[in-house]
């Protein structure tokens, strides 16, 4: 059998793990990248000297996770954040560490019975019933005091900044879609970097990878096994340059594929335009700004590591903008990676906002950071240790993520699933298993939308898909399948099933 050429379009996570396999079992490989640059969403940027990560910068759960056994092989810094956690109430005052502690706790405990609920009772929990909701019958069934329920229903809605859009969105029939591996969360404080490096080093050695090769038309006809001629994809770029392959595996993100359903020849089938349409885009942005001091940072157990606001009232916004924002200090890192860097979450309509106001500006002019400085600083100056009239209070530098404008990146970031939506997982498994294309066509997808769905919307699951796709190709095209670690199920920590 002679040597099976696999194309792939996009060089993110998915892709260069499809390469890494396909090239361990003796195909040929081909990719095209429309960026600059490979990595897709993993890349990294500075603020002022410190070197901080765009995309992804947790490892979501440390359980059985490839990302984190790559992390550990490459002697990536990971941490687990722990220490100073902070709210201010909606008219910005600091709220009693024992009332913190006391919200905190009643949010993640419901947190997780919505996951247990979900997965339980998910056949017959309404579609437009949103996670939300289920707080409010929570905290109405609690013994809460009116200040704390208040508190807890507030602090829910930073739950949005996990998933890229508000909570009263989410669907909590598939909120079990979200539960990732079992395990902590970790920071990965020395950036992705390594883990890029290490995923992506096959492929550079011994693939072949275009840049700058933005994709226009992908022709994967059906194919005919009577017919003489042998089934070819064709692959068109933006200048107008051909390739050839044998297969054609497309890891675009779920944002692309929603804004280029055109750019397949046949058409896709329909059950597959309707998964790619039903499943929802996140936009999720991040906001570094760091000062000369880290002066919020005293160095104790008691230092602020994670502080949220909620529902301010003391800050102008869109009435129509769901304005929480909740912040990472990045001095709490291990004392290697630490700087005096404060991270911002922000999501939905406000993370729109913020990036709308910036996106004329050059990020070096004084109007992006007079800009940025006058949206956050209602936020960040009321952290303890806060001075106007002191020098290391005084931003020194700030950079906005700008997913939402990217068209590489389909203008958000990454998978989830909002009330009305009737079938989550059967679309997920629609878009994994390609209907109607796979082999039939030699056009197969890959993904953080098309993973395990203990590992939707991760780099994990973006690894895991890449892996699953060429482990499939593989097989159909008779090759030996080495390197990969076989199939991950679908099963969930709150389902039982682990």
């Amino acid at each position: 059998m002679s040597q099976p050429h696999i194309g792939i379009i996009g060089a993110g996570l998915s892709g260069l793990r499809c390469a890494d396999i396909l090239l361990q079992n003796g195909a040929r490989v081909t990719i095209l990248e429309a960026r600059e640059r490979i990595g897709g969403r993993v890349h990294q940027s500075s603020v002022g000297s410190h070197v901080v990560d765009l995309g992804p910068n947790w490892i979501h759960g440390a359980g059985e996770n490839p990302i984190m056994d790559i992390a550990k092989a490459t002697g990536t810094i990971v941490h687990d954040p722990e220490g100073g956690n902070i709210k201010f109430s909606r008219e910005g005052q600091l709220i009693d560490e024992t009332v913190t502690s006391k919200v905190e706790g009643f949010v993640w405990t419901t947190i997780s019975e919505a996951f247990e609920y979900s997965n339980r009772h998910g056949d017959s929990i309404p579609a437009e019933k949103s996670l939300f909701d289920f707080f409010g019958e929570r905290v109405g069934q609690s013994d809460l005091s009116d200040t704390e329920k208040e508190l807890a229903l507030d602090a829910s809605k930073l739950w949005g900044a996990y998933v890229g859009e508000p909570i009263e969105g989410q669907s909590l029939r598939f909120f079990r879609l979200e539960e990732c591996v079992d395990g902590s969360n970790f920071v990965v404080a020395s950036t992705y970097r390594r883990i890029l490096e290490h995923v992506s080093k096959n492929a550079k050695a011994n693939a072949n990878i275009h840049l700058n090769s933005p994709v226009i038309n992908i022709n994967a006809p059906e194919r005919d096994d009577k017919s003489p001629t042998r089934h070819r994809v064709t692959v068109t770029t933006t200048t107008n340059k051909i390739y050839t392959f044998d297969e054609v595996v497309v890891t675009c993100p779920l944002g692309w594929l929603k804004q280029n359903t055109t750019a397949f020849t046949p058409g896709l089938p329909p059950r597959l335009l309707e998964a790619i349409n039903n499943i929802s885009y996140g936009r999720l942005e991040k906001v570094y700004i760091t000062f000369p001091q880290a002066w919020w940072h005293n160095n104790t157990e008691k230092s602020t590591v994670f502080a949220q606001f909620l529902e301010p009232s003391y800050t102008p916004h869109h009435e129509t903008a769901e304005w929480n924002q909740e912040c990472l200090s990045m001095a709490s890192l291990p004392s290697s990676t630490a700087h005096p860097t404060l991270l911002f979450y922000t999501y939905g309509e406000s993370g729109a906002e913020i990036i709308n106001s910036i996106a004329h500006l050059a990020p070096s002019s004084p109007e992006y950071t007079d800009t940025l400085i006058k949206t956050l600083e209602p936020f960040y100056s009321r952290l303890p240790g806060y001075d106007p009239t002191l020098a290391d209070c005084i931003p020194s530098a700030l950079l906005a993520t700008q997913w939402q404008k990217d068209e590489y990146a389909g203008h958000g970031s990454y998978c989830n699933f909002q009330i009305g939506v009737a079938a989550a997982d059967q679309d997920i498994e629609c878009l994994r298993n390609g209907v109607g294309s796979g082999s039939a066509r030699g056009l197969w997808f890959a993904g953080e939308h098309t993973a395990p769905f203990v590992a939707l919307g991760t780099t994990t699951g973006a690894y895991w898909s890449g892996e699953r796709i060429a482990r499939e190709i593989c097989e159909a095209r008779g090759l030996q399948v080495v390197g990969a670690i076989g199939g991950v199920g679908d099963e969930q920590p709150s389902g039982g099933c682990k």
